[in-house]
């Protein structure tokens, strides 16, 4: 049963002045149209931040020999670097377009628990904020302030804050659909962000409890007592490192697969087929939310081809189930979204995102299932960096997209194609530099300095300062690395500009500007307060079509 959701929205503007008023109203909005753009914003400039300090440490790679940072910092600047671009770009980038455009295209009038996802941003926004001032007085992960302890609880806040958000959207997708929208006649985008939330509300709990429990041991066990290494600031490393790398990470990238097949089947304009297969491939990737849940790295161990029968399948089930079936429902999803653009030979500048963030999804997954072949030796690596970055600029690339794709139901007016293709391609060439060498240079055993654990907990693995002097040509991949970083900043410092000016006083969009077929293309541009003027029922997947002369074939 499906029902509408008429909870409270924004208030209007007081008379205070229109200045103040509007301030006012973004600030306790409950639109969950703005809260999404809220979302989007912070986290564009929090990637601004996190990627100059990326580069930063991509400088200070180059040249093993010569050191331009202090080295007390570098490890507070790669925990900066990997927690920023998780929590503080990824997850809140994907959450902000879901929040945006979800109950658009369920046909809901409005989010299901607003004000539980506004605190949600907010929540988001002050642990964001704390967190960073942790780290930068040297109490994050590995380091020796003080401030360890507010570290842990803003990082609690930041999840916390995320959960709301995604729960509201999930109860949304689950609750508040249009009548005769089951869960088959969702919209691809909707499905994945269902499938990502729901392995979120599973796996991010658990991350919550062990920092929750670090900052008990931490505060209240003495330094002398036998648990002392709980007490730690590097206790993070060992018992709650599973939620700053593969295969968690890869929770956060599903939707990206999602806006592919949406915004291929609005570029073709056919009914894109099979869509079974396509939820099937989204819906597998959901199961490297197990790799969360156990807490720990699920791999094939060194001897696994010379174990018996037994042992191997003891390994090779749970890796399987984490990381194999992962693998394949992204392959799956990628290729039948991406063969309907093949077959028709249409393309859009949304569609090109699409696309490109889903090479990159395919290459993220692919290389988290690598990493954990214990043989490879590829953990503790920066290959296992390269892939999280891989990752990282897929959810990126599809943020983008779906600015270009839904903007204009937001702010009524549209990106000009011309401009936003370049930009796809810049960031795209970008992030494949900026990976691929990190990934070859794992392979020559280059340690990656994100979260070294303690020598006593991990075998092999020193409590030293990083040290990046490996066999190989540190200096070339570290160079390559780092220039194709500054790509991606450079592409989307220009998307944003390009987003501001264009949407301020570009172009007004019409309603359905690229001929759709869901129901966020049935309501004006922009959007109004509650969404649609009327109740639309619906009878197939692809609402819009039926209503439209049948001038398209079948994908």
């Amino acid at each position: 049963m499906t029902t509408i959701d008429p909870h409270a929205t924004s208030s209007s503007p007081s008379a205070a002045g229109a200045g103040l008023a509007c301030v006012a109203e973004w600030l306790t909005t409950t639109d969950h149209k703005r809260l999404g753009r809220l979302y989007i914003g912070a986290s564009a400039l929090a990637f601004v931040g996190v990627a100059a300090v990326a580069l930063l440490l991509g400088i200070e790679r180059i040249s093993p020999t010569r050191e331009w940072l202090d080295v007390d910092s570098l490890t507070q600047l790669f925990a900066l670097e990997r927690f920023g671009f998780i929590y503080l770009v990824m997850v809140p980038l994907v959450l902000g377009v879901a929040l945006a455009i979800v109950p658009l295209q369920v046909g809901a009038r409005s989010l299901a628990f607003p004000r539980l996802a506004a605190a949600g941003f907010w929540a988001w926004l002050l642990g964001a904020v704390l967190a960073v001032v942790a780290i930068v007085n040297n109490g994050g992960p590995n380091g020796e302030g003080r401030f360890y302890n507010l570290f842990v609880l803003s990082t609690v806040l930041v999840l916390v804050g995320l959960l709301a958000s995604a729960g509201a959207v999930l109860t949304t997708i689950l609750t508040t659909r249009a009548p005769g929208m089951n869960l088959r006649r969702v919209p691809f985008f909707t499905w994945s962000v269902l499938v990502a939330t729901l392995c979120m509300v599973v796996a991010l709990p658990v991350l919550v409890g062990d920092l929750l429990y670090l900052y008990v041991a931490h505060r209240y066990i003495p330094a002398d007592a036998a648990l002392n290494v709980l007490s730690s600031n590097r206790a993070l490393a060992e018992w709650a490192g599973f939620g700053f790398s593969q295969p968690t990470t890869v929770i956060f990238a599903i939707p990206v697969l999602g806006f592919l097949a949406d915004a291929a089947a609005t570029a073709a304009g056919t009914r894109l087929r099979p869509r079974g297969v396509i939820f099937g491939g989204i819906a597998l990737m959901g199961l490297t939310a197990f790799g969360a849940v156990l807490q720990t790295s699920v791999t094939l161990r060194p001897g696994f081809v010379d174990a018996g029968f037994g042992d191997k399948l003891k390994d090779l089930l749970p890796f399987g189930l984490v990381h194999g079936l992962a693998a394949l429902g992204v392959f799956v999803a990628f290729v039948f979204g991406a063969q309907v653009l093949v077959d028709s030979k249409k393309l859009t500048s949304a569609a090109l995102f699409g696309v490109l963030a889903g090479l990159l999804a395919l290459a993220g997954v692919s290389s988290s299932a690598l990493s954990h072949i214990g043989a490879a030796h590829l953990l503790g690596t920066t290959f296992e960096e390269g892939t999280l970055l891989t990752l990282v600029f897929a959810a990126v690339l599809a943020a983008m997209g779906a600015v270009s794709y839904w903007g204009q139901k937001w702010w009524g007016s549209t990106l000009p194609a011309k401009s936003t293709l370049p930009l796809a391609l810049l960031a795209f060439a970008g992030a494949e530099l900026a990976t691929l060498p990190l990934l070859i240079a794992g392979f020559a055993d280059q340690p990656s300095g994100v979260f070294p654990a303690i020598e006593s907990t991990n075998p092999g693995v020193t409590d030293a300062p990083v040290n990046f002097i490996y066999s190989g040509p540190a200096e070339l991949w570290n160079l390559l690395s780092t220039v194709g970083i500054g790509l991606v900043l450079l592409a989307v410092l220009v998307f944003v500009a390009l987003s501001i000016r264009s949407f301020i006083g570009g172009e007004a969009a019409g309603d359905d500007p690229w001929d759709g077929q869901t129901l966020e293309w049935a309501t004006t541009s922009p959007a109004p307060l509650h969404n649609f003027a009327d109740i639309h029922i619906v009878k197939s997947a692809e609402p819009l079509l039926d209503l439209k002369p049948s001038t398209r074939s079948e994908a």
